[in-house]
């Protein structure tokens, strides 16, 4: 909590709420994403007299939290994974207001079940997300998902700062480089799309065979690209 609450503020002059992002591993354990949300909640947002709250859904909600749309709204004009704060809180009308990055959402209580705080995320819900600063820890009870590709895609959110926690298990996770095969059968699939012209057609297989193997090529050379410049990116920050 201190990591987080005190040293990157002082530290870094960062914003322990709106600039400082943990990310755990899993949902669940003393060290899940549910039960640091909560922990943390106390240290940075804790109850004060005279302010109003809402408990609904398993979770509390109070002015200041940051909280995660965990689905799309077309009506509200959120989708899931926006992050937003809560602005106030309306007991008489059992509503409350969230601002997403300038834009205002109304949300009856009876609805907060399409939000979650999100002082702490998942490793999941943050990719394709950047913060300024990003917490990670990672622990042995989280035995199962420690793989090099949980600590990449863990860190790459951070822009200005990153954290990890937890020495022994992230040794076991960058040591840990095989990942689980995939068995999509998608190349199966692409080549016995033949239309009702292709049936029959000896060379028709393997047409679609040669189109497959230059578009993982070209796949591949992207992704490659794409890290590259990821990493150039992170380099000059």
């Amino acid at each position: 909590m201190k990591v987080v609450a005190e040293r990157i503020p002082t530290r870094f002059g960062l914003d322990a709420i709106r600039d400082v992002q943990v990310l755990c591993p899993m949902t669940r354990g003393s060290a899940g994403a549910r039960a640091l949300n909560s922990a943390l909640q106390e240290a940075l947002n804790p109850a004060k007299p005279g302010q109003p709250s809402v408990e609904r859904f398993g979770f509390t909600f109070r002015v200041g939290d940051k909280v995660m749309q965990t689905e799309n709204n077309y009506d509200r004009d959120v989708f899931n994974g926006d992050l937003g704060f809560i602005s106030a809180i309306d007991m008489d009308e059992a509503e409350l207001a969230i601002d997403f990055d300038g834009r205002s959402a109304i949300y009856p209580f009876g609805e907060l079940d399409e939000v979650s705080p999100a002082f702490a995320n998942t490793v999941h819900k943050s990719q394709g997300s950047e913060y300024p600063a990003v917490v990670v820890p990672v622990l042995t009870q989280h035995y199962t998902m420690l793989a090099r590709n949980l600590i990449y895609t863990g860190i790459t959110p951070g822009k200005r700062l990153v954290v990890p926690v937890g020495q022994k298990a992230i040794a076991i996770a960058v040591r840990n480089s095989r990942s689980r095969q995939r068995w999509s059968k998608l190349r199966e699939r692409l080549v016995g799309t033949a239309g009702p012209d292709d049936e029959g057609a000896p060379d028709a297989m393997e047409r679609r065979h040669e189109f497959l193997q230059c578009s993982l090529r070209e796949a591949r050379a992207a992704s490659i690209t794409t890290l590259y410049f990821g990493d150039e990116r992170r380099s000059r920050l």
